[in-house]
């Protein structure tokens, strides 16, 4: 399998440290990516070295999330890595931008997965228009698969770069999605596939979470995290 690095995480998967694998290479382009020098390829590595540092952190960790990247470009060897991880009593974690409905069903058919974090990039209908690629209703159905399993926490999370998306839409993902928990994700242009977008103004943290309120405040009932480089990760409430 090909991979891009590893690292331990207390907010990728909530409640949780977490030892992230980032496997390589995605079938999109999103024009924010800030792993494009993954896309392609990545760094060699065997199924047993990726158990062996699993091993190295496993004493210290509560869970594993395999991450990319498009994780189920590789989804044999994603299979493999949770397996092990079930073996040795961790929970396990995959994110995906929902791209292969099928190979995803094929994984949590086998009871491998407790959490899903899946990238909304846009209304279901604008995908073509914000990254270049229809594939909303890939999504759409990959998001309904995970509902099929009720005791599979689901995250929807959108990385919010107002140069490619409104406020307004982020008031349609959250009406179109089911899930869990949304999460509006700050963008960065530290490090963009579309150059375009290396000189674009990243959001303003407390004006995200402003925004966030009045998302909270129009559906009260779903729980809504912001992501941001200055505060981390913090859950959105309102006055009762």
């Amino acid at each position: 399998m090909e991979y891009s690095v590893t690292v331990t995480s207390s907010i990728e998967y909530p409640k949780n440290m977490s030892f992230v694998i980032f496997l390589a290479k995605c079938p999109l382009r999103c024009p924010y990516c800030s792993n494009s020098e993954i896309l392609e390829e990545g760094i060699e590595i065997s199924l047993e070295e990726i158990c062996e540092k699993i091993d190295d952190s496993a004493l210290f960790m509560d869970a594993v999330v395999v991450s990319g990247g498009e994780p189920l470009v590789q989804y044999e060897d994603v299979i493999e890595i949770l397996k092990y991880v079930r073996s040795i009593g961790l929970k396990t974690k995959l994110d995906t931008s929902g791209v292969y409905p099928d190979r995803l069903r094929k994984i949590l058919d086998l009871g491998l997965v407790d959490y899903v974090a899946m990238d909304i990039k846009a209304p279901f209908d604008k995908y073509k228009e914000v990254i270049n690629a229809d594939i909303g209703q890939k999504v759409r159905e990959s998001m309904e698969i995970v509902n099929e399993y009720e005791d599979i926490t689901l995250e929807c999370r959108t990385t919010y770069c107002p140069k490619l998306l409104t406020e307004e839409d982020l008031f349609t993902i959250v009406e179109e999605v089911d899930c869990d928990l949304y999460t509006i994700q700050q963008f960065r242009n530290r490090c963009v596939l579309d150059e375009s977008l290396a000189e674009a103004e990243e959001p303003n943290p407390h004006d995200m979470e402003d925004m966030a309120k009045r998302i909270k405040e129009a559906h009260p009932n779903q729980d809504i995290n912001v992501k941001t480089a200055e505060f981390g990760q913090r859950s959105i409430q309102i006055d009762s």
